[in-house]
């Protein structure tokens, strides 16, 4: 199996994660939100647009609460970008967009570390929350709710941003949990590049929950498999940093490793821990 990250970045393409992860089509299975009626519901979606290199996708949970990826908001020395220079669109379609804000504050889990590789560590660590300076009335974009469970019922939906089609939200409506395992799942959900950070939801009652954060995406032989981190006590956790005063990370060296995530298959290396794309 081949893990990478799936930031996307505007720059040329460095690396490729096999013919599948490099297709910018958009999938039949997904829904291009690309008029204002397809947006109904999920207008607490937007994009990320870091320090003018990358883009990600991030959900809000509260009116100035941002949740994504830490390695969508963590530079390669370990120490995120300045909050500022994070600008968050709720329901961004083709230039126009809901409401946007930029950042307060970052916090990001104490486990992430900035790496090349990634280890079952980092994903289940790839967790941040942003603080905007400017908080979305729910009237224009209603927050959504952590799930209560690690283990949700019945299908998976995740709305992202991704390349090649990062202009508009994209919507998968049915996806499904491959595996559970100390902390992470596995899941066939579409996701490309530009997709981390993005929201994984189940149903929590009547409204879809945030299950799971993307994190990562894979090959499993010739199918494509994302990876996130389970959501309990984490966030909760980043909402206590943000209320202290969101500490940054301590600055690490890079480190390489090899990990198994579920299955006993084994992760490797391709390359940057952003992608980099001409978009």
């Amino acid at each position: 199996m081949v893990l990478k990250k799936c930031a996307t970045t505007v720059f040329a393409c460095l690396f490729m994660v096999g013919a599948a992860l490099a297709a910018d089509s958009l999938p039949s299975e997904l829904d291009s939100a690309d008029r204002r009626a397809e947006l109904i519901g999920w207008e607490g979606v937007g994009r990320l647009d870091i320090a003018g290199q990358s883009t990600c996708s991030g959900a809000l949970i509260a009116a100035d609460l941002v949740l994504t990826a830490a390695h969508c908001v963590v530079a390669e020395d370990n120490m995120p970008f300045p909050a500022g220079q994070i600008l968050f669109r709720a329901g961004l379609r083709n230039g126009d967009y809901i409401a946007a804000s930029r950042g307060y504050a970052v916090a990001v889990s104490p486990g992430y570390e900035a790496q090349r590789e990634v280890t079952a560590a980092n994903i289940r660590n790839d967790l941040a929350l942003i603080k905007l300076a400017s908080p979305i009335p729910t009237a224009l974009a209603r927050p959504f709710a952590v799930h209560r469970s690690s283990k949700p019922r019945g299908e998976l939906m995740v709305a992202s941003y991704g390349r090649g089609r990062n202009a508009a939200l994209s919507i998968q409506r049915e996806c499904h949990v491959l595996d559970y395992s100390d902390d992470i799942y596995s899941f066939d959900c579409d996701i490309t590049f530009g997709s981390s950070g993005a929201p994984v939801f189940a149903y929590d009652g009547v409204r879809p929950a945030i299950v799971s954060v993307v994190s990562s995406l894979g090959t499993r032989g010739d199918r494509k498999v994302g990876f996130g981190m389970s959501l309990i006590d984490q966030v909760s956790a980043l909402k206590r940093q943000i209320a202290l005063g969101a500490p940054q990370v301590a600055a690490k060296p890079v480190v390489a490793k090899r990990i198994t995530v579920g299955g006993g298959s084994s992760a490797r290396a391709v390359g940057n821990s952003k992608f980099l794309s001409a978009d």
